[in-house]
């Protein structure tokens, strides 16, 4: 019956065959994942591409750690200029541009004839995923209705979460495979299908006639978190006490001070302070800052305790640090829509609960720890770290006036980019500093050779992860006295 016949059959009976139509607001999330996914992908890929960075132009290390120092530094300077011009300008031409930027960027990272070069294109990549990272949330926010967003932000931190599981994996074929630069193209086919998929898909929004972008109050905010950025990056390196972080760090308190002033006395500011009045927004974006410093002090850490003192090849201790990511992938989207039925103060608490818990048995391990005294600890972060972002995310984004959603993804991406930066800081600080006090204790004590070594640096790892479980139960506290709503939500 069907043969020959086929739709005309169908026709005949009167059936009507409609092309599938997705909803605006699940296009818009695609669009806004595959902008998501880029960033942290790259940023994943590039750390096991520096060794081969390394080799092919015969540069040193502390060189070939601007190629990642490049991109965090200017992505995380930028990410609330770019949230105000999204508010200013409508999110579209904001995002649209900062995707063609990123792709055009990778290509300039690939063809690099030298060191420099790369490290400059680092920075063209930076500026264009700086405008993806802050816009990529107001845009899911714009599109979906509140009682979804939770779902939908969730799905946004599952595919964070996903490009971080599967970078070192990816990059380390491609650069086995392929060399270096491939790890910068597998951008260009991923990056034209955003584009067009940007260009297609999205919508302009109404922004409010005669807005004036304060570029004062931008160069003051730029300069401030590049002087705290630099400072914490170089701490270690440069010695905490040394002239140029203690001049960095004066620069980053007196600049703050004069972006409040400015903030203060124009009547179009860069960064509306009055939204830090919103007990939400501010407790909130405090408790996401902490939440990041106490997750990216297990991932700057765990990696030298499974090669260093244990001994692992590269690639099982890769293996063993999966099941952070992956538990977040799971978890997130799961989350985020059960916040949209429950509220998010008590799923956000509750992660950074089990986020404090899961440092503490890190805290414990010692120099014979077998894979489950990681992998358990480490699927508990995971756990919390999933439960807690989307929800908390909701609520930061759902507590703002709609003209404000820009600047208030901005951010919520800084404290997220500087978040990770001090977790970094603080743990390798405390590392350090207590290394000494650990190895001068324990030579005494008659310790020598590689079990002094070993023995010393599983006690300081334990110092790092108890300062990170309670910067995690403070989080706990923010979280849970935030509130939960805001006399704008139902505005939104």
């Amino acid at each position: 019956m069907f043969r020959g016949e086929g739709c005309g059959w169908l026709l005949s009976r009167g059936y009507s065959l409609k092309p599938l139509k997705i909803d605006y607001k699940w296009r818009v999330l695609a669009t806004v994942a595959i902008g998501t996914f880029m960033s942290p992908l790259d940023a994943s890929v590039v750390n096991i591409a520096l060794p081969s960075i390394s080799q092919y132009f015969n540069a040193a290390i502390p060189t070939v750690q601007w190629v990642v120092l490049s991109y965090l530094l200017v992505i995380s300077s930028l990410l609330l200029t770019y949230g105000r011009l999204g508010d200013m300008v409508g999110h579209k031409p904001v995002y649209l541009t900062g995707f063609v930027i990123f792709t055009a960027g990778s290509i300039f990272c690939a063809i690099s004839p030298t060191i420099g070069f790369l490290i400059a294109a680092r920075g063209i990549q930076a500026l264009g995923a700086g405008m993806m990272m802050a816009i990529g949330p107001a845009l899911v926010t714009s599109a979906f209705p509140p009682a979804e967003r939770g779902k939908a932000l969730g799905i946004v931190g599952m595919t964070v979460a996903s490009a971080l599981a599967v970078g070192p994996t990816v990059g380390g074929l491609l650069v086995t495979s392929f060399g270096w630069p491939s790890i910068f193209l597998i951008n260009l086919p991923i990056g034209i299908a955003g584009i067009t998929l940007a260009a297609k898909v999205l919508k302009r929004t109404e922004t409010p006639g005669g807005q004036r972008f304060d570029i004062w109050g931008a160069i003051t905010a730029f300069l401030a978190l590049m002087s705290l950025l630099l400072a914490l990056t170089r701490g270690s390196t440069w010695g905490w006490q040394s002239p140029p972080i203690v001049i960095l760090a004066a620069a980053f308190l007196l600049l703050l001070a004069l972006f409040i002033i400015l903030e203060q006395r124009v009547n179009q500011p860069m960064m509306d302070l009055s939204l830090f009045s919103i007990r939400l927004f501010s407790a909130a974006n405090a408790s996401a800052l902490l939440n990041y410093m106490a997750q990216f002090s297990v991932i700057f850490l765990l990696p030298f305790f499974l090669q260093q003192v244990r001994q692992l090849p590269a690639s099982r201790a890769g293996l063993l640090l999966t099941p952070l990511p992956l538990v977040v992938l799971l978890v997130a989207p799961v989350s985020g829509a059960l916040s949209d039925r429950i509220g998010s103060r008590t799923l956000s608490s509750t992660g950074m609960a089990i986020t404090t818990a899961g440092l503490y048995f890190l805290s414990r391990l010692q120099e014979g720890s077998g894979d489950l005294s990681v992998i358990f600890p480490l699927a508990l972060v995971g756990l919390g770290s999933g439960l807690f972002q989307s929800p908390n995310s909701s609520a930061i984004m759902g507590c703002v006036p709609k003209n404000r959603l820009g600047i208030a993804s901005g951010t919520l991406a800084s404290m997220r980019n500087i978040g990770m930066v001090m977790g970094i800081a603080l743990s390798g600080a405390v590392f350090d500093s207590r290394f000494a006090v650990h190895t001068a204790r324990l030579i005494n004590g008659g310790l020598t050779g590689e079990a002094l070594q070993a023995r010393a640096f599983v006690l300081s790892l334990q110092d790092a992860y108890l300062v990170a479980a309670m910067l995690a139960l403070i989080g706990v506290l923010t979280s849970v006295v935030r509130g939960s709503s805001s006399p704008v939500q139902s505005k939104n």
